[in-house]
């Protein structure tokens, strides 16, 4: 009997470790088919993005060295309503008459990779919405009822805050940097000639990494639902927080003009208030919670 015993023990043991691993297997074929979905978008952006190239790098990635850029329009407008305003401003010191940018390829495939490699970047950046909706679909299935309605909106929030801070990176970080990059020199003997990789890399760096920052709400949100966060200690460290945007600001616009500085910190102020106030609802949603379960 004891021998028996520990027979169908074993037995069963083996079939709870089966059930488990098969159950870990098919996670891996859950995940392997949303990972596939997933780069099946991004390739399709990209293919679309590599079909219409030419007009595309003319009219987007190259367009922020040209003077007729949106953003170098609106500055040359705010200084002459400055000028208007008080004569200490000169409106011609806010518009931007010309952008030395020359640009150089120094590999054979060079241009080809260029191509190639920038539409796979730009079918990432128009494929994040469904990436996010992908990742949704495969952890809905591990949250409870009242996890799945508190990040309902996880996709749409994500997705607005990220194509928020790229615009912004685009129109804002990405010419100032280039107008001033461009243009600084050490010695009057020392030409600008820039690669294009250098180039397209800056780009891609300066857009992305604004809109990775914008989902400062997001990452708030998380660590609040986590308590880890609370309003309280983010109003505390609002100084703190306040020289760190301000650093941020003049790492990614390297301009001695503040004003430069300001308006890209500005936002980045928004999003540090949007925060607090985000961790207030989450703070007040659960001790309601906790009042109800009480």
């Amino acid at each position: 009997m004891n021998i028996g015993s520990k027979l169908i023990k074993t037995i069963r043991d083996k079939g709870n470790s089966m059930e488990g691993e098969m159950s870990f297997f098919q996670h891996l074929e859950a995940l392997r088919w949303h990972f596939l979905r997933s780069a099946f978008a991004v390739l399709f952006f990209a293919i679309i993005t590599f079909i219409y190239y030419d007009d595309i790098f003319q009219n987007i990635i190259m367009a922020p060295t040209h003077t007729d850029f949106w953003t170098y329009r609106m500055m040359c407008n705010a200084g002459a309503a400055l000028q208007n305003m008080s004569s200490y401003f000169k409106a011609k010191s806010f518009c931007v008459e010309k952008i030395n940018v020359k640009l150089i390829n120094t590999d054979l495939a060079g241009q080809f990779n260029l191509q190639l490699n920038s539409s796979i970047m730009i079918g990432l950046t128009l494929g994040i919405p469904y990436l996010l909706f992908e990742i949704w679909r495969f952890i809905r299935p591990a949250l409870h009822e009242r996890e799945r309605k508190a990040a309902s909106g996880f996709v749409f929030y994500c997705s607005v805050l990220f194509f928020m801070g790229v615009l912004f990176g685009y129109y804002v970080v990405t010419p100032l940097s280039i107008r001033f990059l461009a243009s600084y020199t050490v010695s009057d003997a020392i030409e600008n000639l820039f690669s294009i990789d250098s180039y397209i890399s800056s780009v891609t760096m300066l857009t992305l990494l604004a809109g990775l920052v914008f989902q400062l709400p997001i990452v708030v949100y998380i660590l609040s639902s986590l308590n880890i966060l609370t309003p309280k200690f983010m109003r505390e460290k609002r100084r703190y927080a306040t020289v760190i945007i301000l650093v941020i600001a003049a790492i990614i616009t390297p301009s001695p003009d503040a004003l430069t500085m300001l308006v890209v910190a500005a936002p980045l102020f928004i999003l540090y208030e949007l925060s607090i106030i985000v961790s207030a609802v989450v703070q007040r949603r659960r001790k309601r919670e906790e009042l109800i379960n009480s």
